[in-house]
């Protein structure tokens, strides 16, 4: 049995139509090689082998992802240095342009006219952003930022944040310049990448606290993460109770383990049901996106 049809069955067991998958990853050709270069270098933020399952072509990458039935997904791009960001921006407005099941991403970097380019990407259709705080190297408070997080939050426009500590630390990473961002910015929707592994009930007390703050699943309790940043079993009643604000995110393609593998960890999850999987794999993210799923 190929792997599209063992995923397939996971989901149109649950009478899903498909899935959605808030945590995928399109970038310009030269930059996706850097990453994966930098995973195949074990870098710092890396911190241990970690091989490319999904190592692809970019046509390749889709048609994978069209066969397990991802209905829609995202071209999560990010910077790591000043004036890069509004160039990712307009690369992944053209994907997105020519790529209609993607979900238009765009990003941003504490510099100076921040604001203006995501108003413009805003404006130009965006419909997610991600912050990358580890990568990025800044501090989500920083004052550049903050006009930023004002536009997002009157637009309503959700943000994909990678800001746990996971797979390594960084300078700016954890839960407490989060919880001042929001404290700023409460109307912000943001997406907790790897639900804060690994820092996982900070980040569950913080998405209790505010009403748009969700999680995404994104290598959570796969074996992978579990060796290093295994999730609190105490918690797991946690993500019964918060349900309808977590969504299922792979990391596609740069994980290192198949697509089945972090589809079947939320189905053997203790005291979750078939409607809690439900939600996590497709209605969450189509709720908030406003996207229209078929039965």
């Amino acid at each position: 049995m190929n792997e599209a049809t063992t995923v397939r069955r996971i989901w149109g067991s649950l009478g899903l139509s498909g899935i959605i998958d808030v945590h995928t990853h399109f970038m310009p050709k030269n930059v996706m090689d850097k990453v994966w270069l930098y995973f195949d270098s074990a870098g710092p933020l890396v911190g241990r082998e970690w091989p490319i399952t999904y190592r692809a072509d970019e046509d390749a990458r889709l048609r994978t992802l069209r066969a397990f039935g991802v209905r829609a997904f995202t071209s999560l791009v990010y910077p790591h240095k000043p004036q890069m960001a509004a160039w990712l921006n307009q690369w992944a407005a053209q994907f997105a342009a020519a790529t209609p099941d993607c979900l238009s991403t765009a990003t941003f970097y504490p510099e100076p006219g921040a604001a203006r380019y995501v108003t413009e990407a805003i404006e130009g259709g965006a419909r997610v952003f991600k912050a990358h705080v580890q990568v990025g190297a800044y501090d989500p408070t920083d004052p550049l930022l903050d006009d930023v997080w004002g536009v997002l939050a009157d637009a309503g426009t959700p943000v994909v944040i990678h800001c746990g500590s996971g797979p390594a630390p960084g300078t700016f990473t954890g839960p407490d310049p989060v919880e001042a961002v929001l404290a700023r910015h409460p109307r912000l929707r943001l997406i907790i990448a790897h639900m804060g592994m690994p820092e996982y009930e900070p980040f569950l007390d913080i998405c209790e606290r505010h009403a748009g703050v969700h999680l995404d699943t994104t290598m959570a309790f796969t074996a992978f993460a579990e060796e290093t940043m295994p999730f609190p079993p105490g918690a797991y009643p946690r993500l019964r109770d918060l349900g309808d604000r977590i969504l299922f995110g792979s990391d596609f393609p740069n994980i290192p383990y198949h697509y089945t593998h972090a589809m079947t960890v939320l189905t053997e999850l203790p005291g979750v049901d078939d409607d809690w999987l439900r939600g996590v794999l497709a209605r969450n993210a189509a709720e908030l996106f406003g996207l229209q799923i078929p039965d």
